[in-house]
């Protein structure tokens, strides 16, 4: 079976999935197969879209009018290609710089994998240069990498918090906006404060309060 996905970045009416869809019936999709967000392709919430990608069954084929209607970069496409090719549905795109994409043929497949190995470039150029810059900060004197996810006061509220008979740790992480990873490297489930929280409070644990 075919189906269609169709996209417009804007939800005023100023824009109409008219060309998207003359271009899709005409390729074979049927009236009745068709998902259709209104939404910037950088938003991770497309709900047509995950419907879409829910109701497609093996020997499907997914219908893009271009490449870009579908991922919302490079990354992310190739992920969703990735895992429609582990459960047998297919991609074909009908124009574009992606024209040539067709998972459902080997020439397809192979400009697909072209994509993939650009994506893969991608991910180590980045790493190379964070490498590179975080490097750089050092030799400057600078301390770089993430800022913490934990700050004094959510670490406070966890030494009170953990430990006592009443605490549920999944309803506290998410108080936080932490993991139960990031919550544990910093306090202990006695209430105890561990390393990574003596370094965001910047103190001795007997003067944490």
């Amino acid at each position: 079976m075919l189906i269609g996905y169709m996209r417009v970045s804007k939800a005023d009416g100023s824009q109409t999935t008219d060309l998207q869809r003359d271009a899709l019936l005409a390729a074979g999709v049927e009236p009745g197969q068709f998902y259709e967000d209104k939404a910037s392709g950088k938003k991770d919430d497309r709900p047509q879209l995950t419907a879409c990608l829910k109701a497609l069954r093996s020997g499907d084929t997914l219908m893009v009018w271009k490449l870009d209607r579908l991922g919302r970069d490079l990354r992310h496409l190739v992920n969703v290609v990735h895992d429609l090719t582990e459960r047998g549905v297919g991609l074909k795109v009908l124009t574009g710089q992606g024209a040539a994409i067709d998972t459902t043929t080997a020439s397809g497949k192979l400009v697909f994998g072209i994509f993939a190995a650009l994506a893969e470039f991608e991910r180590e150029l980045i790493s190379e240069r964070t490498k590179a810059g975080l490097a750089s900060a050092r030799a400057r004197g600078r301390k770089g990498g993430r800022p913490y996810k934990m700050t004094a006061a959510k670490v406070r509220l966890a030494m009170a918090s953990m430990g006592q008979p009443g605490t549920k740790v999944g309803e506290l992480c998410k108080e936080l906006e932490v993991t139960r990873q990031t919550l544990y490297r910093h306090v202990s489930p006695t209430g105890e404060l561990r390393p990574d929280g003596k370094k965001v409070l910047g103190i001795g644990f007997e003067d944490a309060f």
